[in-house]
C-alpha cells in the first residue's frame, strides 16, 4: 500500500493567510460551563423579592412585596 506525502506544512502556496483588521475584534472564549447570572436566578425560580416590614403595633416581620401587606400579628394593612 503507498501512501501519499503530505506537503511541506511550512509552505502556504495554496493560499495565503488572512490577516485580521482592526474592524475584527478578538471574542474572548466562552467556555460551556460559564453561566450568567441571569441564567443562575432563572434556574433558582426567578428573583426572590422579600421585604421587612415594621408595623405600628411593633411586631416587625419579612413578607412578599405586594401592593397589599398585612400584618400577621394584628393584620394592619402595611403602607407600600
Amino acid at each position: 500500500m503507498r501512501l501519499a506525502r503530505r506537503a511541506d506544512p511550512s509552505s502556504n502556496r495554496s493560499r495565503p493567510t488572512r490577516r485580521r483588521t482592526s474592524a475584527e475584534p478578538l471574542a474572548p472564549a466562552r467556555s460551556k460551563s460559564a453561566i450568567r447570572p441571569e441564567d443562575r436566578v432563572r434556574r433558582a425560580g426567578g428573583p426572590l423579592d422579600q421585604a421587612f416590614y415594621s408595623c405600628t403595633c411593633g411586631y416587625a416581620f419579612q413578607a412578599a412585596v405586594t401592593a397589599s401587606v398585612h400584618c400577621p400579628h394584628c393584620g394592619d394593612a402595611q403602607a407600600w
